[in-house]
């Protein structure tokens, strides 16, 4: 089996559109949640979001017809993936062989604003009214395609989608074409850009999110007040390569991905199992593939949404997973509680927090925690950043349909 190292990372954030912004955002505890801007929510049910702001698609070298002809979430995808492709120095035909460099990007819903659009069209101008490119515009799969042409990627291209835990699968899946040795590199993560009437209203309607009208009391992770997450939005994207490859080439590495869990509740469409044995197992697939031992300083990044169910049972399936005494000996944090739930995004912004939180011996706090549930009562990083040098991460992500994932970090 090959070892997999990270090499690259580009995000677009509520808190930044740049990995340092971002980093520097958390570890100051800055809240990126307000009131929407990019629409009018006089009569949605909820009003409070975590929007990506000042984001030019030209800012980052794409064509005028890549812009005029992608969603939003695949702009994200394509922004955030020029990033991490410059800051990892990889050239194709250079470093790796077009056919060995892969694309796994996923989104949890897609390109639901072009959905949006065409559908207002279509009832207004009838079918003549729907835009030619109104399904390449918005499918799921869209972004991994539209990235891989932008880079002459012909590897693999596995494009998931698996609700909030879609970022967290496509780097473990990344990670897994890498290892078995079916590709050299990788060009990972997950986008999202769901903030629309339709989105907010379908979240909303079924109690996922909070009805909360200050931003500032919204997101509240592991707390006894939390009523729901807050939707946001943006991109991670991650480059993983084989370790090989890249020490020969002398590239900068972040840290090393080293195990993978994942698992399925099959249990319930949104409510995660109440006994938590499934998301314990995801967690400790995760760890055991990553060689962890009991003693080994942990940091983990909760899933931590902020509603009443996920974090009671995550809590539940750490100490399950770790055993009491290693969850109580655990760093963890949710930075949900600063940039919102980026659904498919998620999952990949946080591993890229976790890779800074190797790399910088700091980890971002758990912000408004103020009443802490007892149900929750393991070492979540209330209010403000310390410093903490793990020798492990792993990142937490359960979505809808009982999909877990947990992915594992080390030093290198």
């Amino acid at each position: 089996m090959k070892r997999v190292v990270i090499t690259g990372m580009g995000c677009i954030s509520p808190l930044g559109n740049h990995v340092d912004t971002l980093w520097a955002g958390l570890l100051k505890g800055d809240c990126a949640i307000d009131f929407i801007h990019s629409l009018d929510a006089t009569d949605l049910p909820v009003k409070i979001a975590a929007e990506v702001k000042d984001f030019k698609a030209e800012d980052y070298g794409l064509d005028r017809s890549v812009i005029r002809h992608n969603d939003r979430y695949a702009l994200y995808a394509l922004a955030a993936a020029t990033m991490a492709m410059r800051d990892s120095g990889l050239e194709v035909g250079r470093d790796v062989d077009s056919t060995r460099l892969g694309c796994a990007i996923g989104s949890g819903v897609g390109g639901i604003q072009t959905f949006c659009r065409e559908h207002s069209s279509l009832l207004a101008n009838g079918s003549r009214g729907v835009s030619p490119l109104f399904i390449p515009e918005m499918i799921a799969n869209i972004a991994s395609g539209n990235v891989a042409i932008l880079f002459h990627a012909e590897g693999p291209n596995l494009p998931v989608v698996t609700a909030c835990a879609t970022g967290t699968h496509s780097v473990g899946e990344a990670y897994r074409m890498i290892r078995e040795g079916r590709a050299d590199a990788m060009i990972t993560g997950g986008a999202e850009a769901a903030v629309c009437e339709i989105a907010i209203s379908g979240f909303a309607n079924s109690k996922a999110l909070t009805t909360s009208d200050d931003p500032m009391a919204a997101s509240l992770p592991f707390d006894a007040r939390r009523k729901g997450f807050v939707i946001g939005e943006g991109a991670g994207i991650m480059i993983l390569e084989d370790y090989d490859i890249a020490r020969r080439r002398g590239a900068h590495i972040y840290a090393e991905v080293c195990g993978y869990g994942n698992s399925c509740d099959a249990y319930h469409y949104t409510a995660p199992r109440a006994d938590a044995k499934s998301a314990a197992n995801c967690i400790r697939w995760a760890l055991e593939e990553a060689g962890y031992k009991e003693g080994e300083k942990m940091y983990i990044n909760a899933h931590g949404t902020g509603t009443p169910l996920n974090d009671k049972a995550e809590t539940l399936a750490i100490k399950q997973a770790l055993g009491l005494e290693a969850a109580h000996r655990a760093v963890i944090s949710s930075t949900k509680s600063m940039t919102g739930h980026m659904l498919g995004a998620t999952g990949a912004i946080e591993l890229i927090v976790c890779a800074k939180t190797l790399q910088e011996g700091k980890v971002a706090p758990t912000i408004h925690l103020d009443e802490p549930d007892p149900e929750c009562d393991l070492d979540y990083t209330p209010h403000t950043a310390r410093d903490f040098s793990p020798e492990i991460t792993i990142s937490n992500s359960f979505g809808f349909g009982g999909q877990n994932a947990c992915v594992a970090l080390r030093k290198i």
